[in-house]
Formats: structure tokens, sequence, C-alpha cells
């Protein structure tokens, strides 16, 4: 059951390739369940322009009343993005495994290249900066980018790698903004 996906479209090699159909299989076997596809699509959903992690930034303002990091965490998340769609997917330029997404839990059509997954790029930045700030809650932000960045292979609109390529790129740049933003006195 192909869905739209055409073997040898992933232009990063055939390792990956290989990865990609493993991985495409593996969440062949829980696409078509009614929850899964419907926490997976919401969680693409909610990654749209990073909204998850704006919600989670205003929410963590009314428990931890710390404007200064509200603010650092509104801006490096615009500048991650910036960075990660307007930049580093246009090195790239990769085709997506679909055009739509999988016909059974459909999502908006993205207009940028295919690698990294900026919805797994900016889950895993926003992890990154709110576990240095929270490290108790930790299984929460990751539990929470976990689920966003996976959503977008289930759903079809990222190959698996690209939600892989997406973490590494997002991690590595959150533990860049966390020390940026502690170099300018928010802790």
């Amino acid at each position: 059951m192909s869905h739209g996906h055409t073997p040898g479209q992933g232009g990063l090699g055939p390792t990956v390739e290989r990865f990609d159909a493993w991985a495409d299989a593996m969440l062949e076997r829980v696409r078509g369940t009614p929850v899964a596809d419907r926490v997976m699509a919401t969680a693409s959903h909610v990654g749209d322009f990073s909204m998850v992690w704006h919600a989670t930034n205003l929410a963590r303002l009314a428990v931890v009343r710390r404007p200064d990091q509200t603010v650092a965490f509104a801006l490096a998340l615009g500048a991650e993005s910036l960075l990660v769609n307007q930049g580093v997917k246009r090195l790239f330029r990769r085709e997506r495994p679909t055009t739509s997404g999988d016909e059974r839990t459909p999502v908006r059509t993205p207009s940028t290249s295919a690698f990294p997954s900026g919805h797994a790029s900016s889950a895993a930045f926003a992890a990154t900066i709110l576990t240095a700030w929270s490290p108790v809650a930790a299984p929460l932000w990751w539990g929470i980018a976990g689920v966003v960045g996976t959503s977008r292979a289930y759903v079809r609109i990222h190959h698996p790698s690209d939600v892989v390529g997406g973490f590494v790129i997002g991690g590595a740049l959150g533990l860049v903004a966390v020390r940026l933003i502690a170099e300018l006195g928010v802790e």
C-alpha cells in the first residue's frame, strides 16, 4: 500500500532510503488506527508554526512568572524557525514523500522542502531550552517533542529521516541557544 510514496525520491542515499522504507513500514502498522490517527494528526496540526511551543511558553509565563524567559524563548524560537526553514531546507531541497500527506490524516501542505522536518527541529529546540530551565519537566517536554516530530512521518508529509535530521539539528541549535540566552543573563 503506497499512499503516494515513491521509493527513490529521498535523495540522501540508499542507506537513508532503506531506513525511510523500514520506518514507514513500521508506522504503517499503526496508521488507520483511529486513536493513533487522531493523536498524530492533532500533533501535526499543533506543531504548525510552533503553536504548541508558543502556547507552552505562555502557560509557563502564568506558572513560572519569568517574562525574561518568555521573551527569550519566543525570540529564539522565531530565529530557529527562520534559520531552518529559510536556510537549512534550501540547502537540501528534498522532495516530500507525498505532496499533501496521507489521505487518512489530512494536514496542511507545506511549501518548503522536506529535509529537515521543521516540526521536529523546533520540537527538539524547544525541548532543549525548556529542559535547561525546568529539568524536572524534561519527560513532558521531550514527550511532546517526540510526538510532534514523529507525527510528521506518520502523516507522510516527511520522510522518517527528515524527522531524525530535524531532531538532531534542533537539539544542536537548542544547546547553542541555551548558552547564548544564559550569556544574556536569562537562566
